[in-house]
């Protein structure tokens, strides 16, 4: 089912998974090679911006509670 070698583009989730994978190194050769074969790079580059706009808010987030509930 996930086999590099279909020849259909991958899903939102499998996208999804390989722009978190690859934010944090541990992509595996298998999706990294299914993603370069059969995605389009403006789909991940999209993703890419979204998940670091979110993840930067979450950090903001995390901080700002963790200084809320220290009292500073």
């Amino acid at each position: 089912m996930d086999d590099p070698v279909d020849n259909k583009p991958p899903t939102f989730w499998q996208m999804l998974h390989s722009v978190m994978a690859a934010a944090f190194g541990v992509q595996s050769g298998k999706n990294r090679a299914r993603d370069f074969t059969h995605g389009k790079p403006s789909h991940f580059v999209i993703l890419g911006i979204l998940f670091t706009a979110v993840f930067a808010l979450a950090l903001f987030g995390v901080v700002k509670l963790v200084l809320l509930l220290a009292g500073i």
